[in-house]
């Protein structure tokens, strides 16, 4: 009879490693399958891709070196890009509270245009250079914005649709 019984360490192991982990699978995986999130990711990973690519190169005035403009240039530039990385990021997390969401990819897109503007400025100060193929990225953080507020929309009007048929 003694040997038929399950040591009690394996319920406790259950109980701290294996539930925890369901638990947050299946959060991340209620997530992921709405596309929202999925452009709300590639809006993140556009815009921390701003440190590592350039979005204009050129020489500057007095200056024979180039120069590559990118998110580390200005400390402005830095903490613009980090915000709307951030702001993805934590967007997504927001996904019971549709509102809120969908305000904050407003607020996304809104960033977005300041941080393409405070670029623009920047590139004033070059006597010449040209626009990098990893400029588009910044186009790219805009259209996931309003994507990912596009399905926030098509969400919020299909569950009231539902509470309607209830």
């Amino acid at each position: 009879m003694l040997l038929n019984k399950k040591p009690p360490g394996r319920k406790i192991a259950r109980w701290f490693f294996i539930k925890p982990i369901q638990l947050i699978s299946l959060k991340l995986f209620n997530m992921i399958q709405r596309i929202q999130s999925i452009w709300l990711l590639l809006a993140a990973a556009c815009a921390f891709a701003g440190f590592k690519f350039s979005y204009y190169s050129g020489t500057k005035a007095n200056d024979i070196i180039l120069h590559e403009l990118n998110a580390t240039a200005t400390l402005l530039l830095m903490i613009t890009t980090i915000a709307v990385g951030v702001l993805a990021l934590v967007t997504i997390f927001l996904y019971k509270k549709r509102t809120l969401q969908l305000r904050l990819c407003v607020l996304g897109i809104v960033l977005e245009a300041v941080l393409i503007f405070l670029y623009y400025r920047e590139t004033i100060t070059f006597i010449q250079g040209t626009y990098s193929l990893t400029a588009i990225l910044h186009s790219i953080i805009v259209l996931a914005f309003v994507l990912a507020a596009r399905g926030i929309n098509n969400d919020s009007k299909l569950l009231k649709e539902s509470d309607r048929l209830r």
